[in-house]
């Protein structure tokens, strides 16, 4: 992705609205040049339907890549954004930094206290955390 960066989503169905800020904080980064990538661990089957349902939803995403959820020690997300080299990868979920290129900024939007994933050890995985979409945004495009 040359100067692109990677949003990857566990990102609503289309009867779930976005998360406030959500599209507009894309848009922000597609208008600063930067080429919008979900990358998410569904079954393979499901590509197109997220895809489409991204786009009802207005999020300037042009391409869905869906990488299975198989359990490993390294995130099944990994792969793909080895192929893409973006600049960066964003999730929600901590355990799909596991294998993921250093050179790639790591990005993780935290999730609520109660039952999350994101705590602990592997929290050095994050190159930078941020509390929603739109603050990962702004950091990002202030930098």
């Amino acid at each position: 992705d040359g100067v692109t960066g990677v949003q990857t989503c566990a990102l609503p169905i289309s009867t779930v609205p976005p998360m406030e800020g959500a599209v507009q904080a894309c848009h922000q980064l597609q208008e600063a040049g930067f080429d919008l990538v979900c990358v998410s661990a569904l079954d393979a089957r499901f590509e197109a339907a997220r895809l489409h349902n991204l786009r009802s939803l207005d999020f300037p995403i042009e391409r869905v890549i869906a990488t299975g959820n198989r359990e490993t020690e390294r995130s099944p997300k990994a792969d793909v954004v080895e192929e893409l080299r973006p600049v960066a990868f964003v999730d929600d979920y901590l355990p799909y930094f596991r294998g993921i290129p250093d050179s790639v900024h790591k990005a993780l939007v935290l999730r609520a206290p109660n039952g999350s994933p994101n705590t602990g050890p592997e929290m050095s995985l994050a190159k930078s955390t941020h509390q929603d979409l739109p603050d990962f945004t702004r950091h990002w495009l202030e930098r």
